[in-house]
């Protein structure tokens, strides 16, 4: 039978696998990527790129982060990952082997989300991604605002996502975010950001922010960085949906159905499994009066603007958001 051989990224294992294999995985650390040189029998080594489109047309990294022992840990990570790896699955059609999930609840040290894996994580979600491709990226975990110095935001503030070693080893800026997932995106290839953490409006620095009422009329904002920093892609679609504006908090609750959950997430997932098809302006509606409901039944309100949980929408280009189906 014809086979590949195949390096492990992770452990470098070298391990054969029959050359009409759908998926890969390492036998020795059981990851799901092997992005090392492929090389056919008796033939040339395939570039990584080719290796990496072994996976299919859909991948997906989700990170979900509790910091355990922590005053401000997070009761529903966990649990909105597994939501949110059900919905890929069954919804979307995901391969199994193409989900990467970070958790602190992961036996295997490669998969425990701290700075470096996610970082890791993050380059195999998007080496070698061509046309047809459907990417996702999941966070559920702190978020914050450090200055910007370097003048590529309009608020003056990077946003950031906390590994569970940020206290040693630093925040990720959206602006790695930016050059690790979206600048390499070529064209004809999507990612769909989900990200559920404070301050997060505006968390992969893309430059069309989109402006919704309760009314379904909208508009794009142009949010191109005042130092002419180039934010893009290679001609690909970024598309972020993020759980409140870049100066609003979100919530780790059980006021939706008794078990913590981020409130994003579990609308995110709710809306989705019970519609067969909505638009991106459906959706963004649906979670914005989901969440807003149950602020306003527990009269979060008297706490300031920034206790209003507002979910929005950013992407690379701008699209008409009534007319295009979302879909992973």
């Amino acid at each position: 039978m014809a086979s590949n051989r195949v390096c492990c990224r992770w452990c470098r294992t070298i391990y054969v696998v029959p050359l009409d294999a759908q998926s890969l995985s390492c036998p020795s650390c059981c990851a799901y990527a092997a992005n090392g040189r492929v090389q056919k029998s008796n033939a040339p080594p395939k570039q990584l790129s080719e290796l990496s489109h072994a996976y299919g047309h859909k991948r997906a990294v989700l990170c979900g982060i509790t910091y355990k022992g922590h005053r401000n840990s997070l009761r529903g990570s966990v649990n909105n990952v597994t939501s949110m790896k059900r919905l890929l699955l069954q919804k979307f059609r995901f391969p199994l082997s193409s989900i990467l999930v970070l958790t602190e609840e992961e036996e295997d040290d490669r998969r425990i989300p701290t700075k470096r894996n996610i970082h890791r994580a993050l380059g195999w979600l998007v080496e070698g991604s061509r046309a047809g491709d459907s990417l996702v990226f999941f966070y559920l975990g702190h978020g914050s605002q450090v200055r910007d110095h370097d003048g590529d935001e309009l608020d003056g503030y990077d946003e950031s996502l906390l590994p569970v070693d940020y206290e040693t080893e630093g925040r990720i800026l959206d602006d790695e975010l930016n050059v690790i997932i979206v600048r390499p995106l070529p064209r004809g290839a999507t990612l769909h950001a989900i990200i559920d953490s404070c301050f997060s409006g505006t968390f992969l620095d893309l430059t069309n922010v989109c402006r919704i009422n309760r009314q379904a009329y909208y508009k794009w904002e142009d949010h191109s960085p005042p130092n002419g920093a180039y934010k893009g892609t290679r001609g690909g679609l970024a598309i972020s949906i993020s759980a409140c504006d870049d100066h609003q908090i979100s919530g780790d609750t059980t006021a939706f159905n008794g078990i913590p959950t981020g409130a994003l997430t579990y609308n995110f997932v709710q809306t989705l499994e019970q519609a067969k098809r909505v638009s991106y302006a459906h959706l963004m509606l649906a979670l914005r009066n989901r969440i807003g409901a149950v602020q306003q039944a527990l009269n979060l309100n008297r706490y300031g603007p920034k206790a209003i949980q507002e979910p929005q929408l950013c992407s690379s280009h701008m699209f008409e958001i009534h007319s295009k189906t979302f879909t992973l």
